[in-house]
């Protein structure tokens, strides 16, 4: 079968949270609605539109879909899933179907009825969804974590009752904003089994860095002279400090990369460092005669581009 690209489908990042996909949905489905588009390939553009929504509205079918992991290299043959890698699944279906709504992609991966994991039987507990926030520096090491919280508890005369629990989670090293850690047995017990807990990652702000995806990025403050002169500065990561050479002649809003610096993975994610040249005040004479002998010596108009327009 063909491998599926929801993200692509969408038009959306892996890292994209609820909201995101959702709005790329409506979009999308309104420029391919068959109604409204009548290039030949509309239909079939609505289908796959339709068809991704349905896999990444859904934390659990998310989760296993992110467990696939990506689309094989050019020549590799026809896609296949790892053995057993929806193992401890259990795929609610959202209303009858037909065959030709979704591939056969869909089809093998969620359609339940058939295989060892197939259908919801025995009384199985539903699953729970809630969310974990952690620090830029738990995703980019992994860490431990316990968890707090109420959860509904079915008793043996079928009332329902709030009980506090504690559980451990394991954040994965390299994990991304609006992914999902699945905790497998951990939601609503249930006569054949406990539902899954599915935990969306948050990020707490950072006070530097502004992640994107396994990409981070940080406006980064340099004198005039390092920007004139050239050098090196010394910036911290989440991961320790760095040793950063500025170019010469560097200019404000020049963005620096250092390759492999973000988030890990495979591959790694980049650091992106803005420039932003900032001026020392010139509170005391002596800093005053400093910029007057700069402004007599040093002749320079930032404006000479402005040439004679609006006179």
């Amino acid at each position: 079968m063909d491998y599926k690209d929801y993200y692509e489908a969408l038009g959306v990042k892996r890292s994209a949270n609820e909201k995101e996909i959702k709005a790329a949905f409506r979009k999308a489905a309104r420029k391919y609605h068959p109604d409204i588009n009548t290039e030949p390939d509309a239909e079939a553009k609505f289908k796959e539109v339709n068809e991704a929504y349905e896999v990444l509205k859904d934390p659990e079918r998310r989760a296993a879909y992110d467990q696939l992991g990506q689309e094989p290299a050019q020549g590799q043959g026809q896609y296949r899933p790892p053995p057993d890698w929806d193992s401890g699944y259990s795929f609610s279906e959202s209303g009858p179907r037909s065959d030709a709504d979704f591939s056969d992609f869909f089809e093998t991966l969620f359609r339940r009825g058939s295989g060892p994991t197939g259908g919801m039987g025995g009384g199985r507990g539903s699953d729970s969804h809630g969310k974990i926030d952690i620090t830029l520096e738990d995703a980019y090491r992994g860490a431990e974590r316990t968890l707090s919280f109420r959860s509904p508890v079915p008793g043996p005369n079928g009332t329902v009752t709030m009980q506090d629990r504690k559980i451990a989670v394991r954040v994965p090293k390299g994990i991304t904003q609006g992914q999902h850690i699945r905790l497998a047995g951990q939601g609503v017990p249930g006569p054949g089994g406990a539902g899954d807990l599915f935990l969306e990652v948050s990020f707490a702000p950072h006070p530097l860095y502004r992640p994107e995806g396994k990409d981070l990025y940080i406006n980064l403050p340099i004198t005039p002279w390092e920007a004139a002169l050239g050098g090196h500065v010394v910036m911290p990561t989440p991961d320790g400090q760095v040793d950063l050479s500025i170019p010469k002649n560097a200019r404000s809003g020049q963005k620096l990369r250092l390759k492999g610096k973000g988030l890990p993975g495979a591959p790694a994610g980049n650091i992106y460092a803005t420039l932003k040249i900032v001026n020392p005040d010139a509170t005391t004479q002596e800093a005053r005669a400093f910029f007057e002998k700069m402004a007599k010596e040093m002749p320079f108009d930032p404006r000479a581009h402005f040439g004679g327009i609006g006179k």
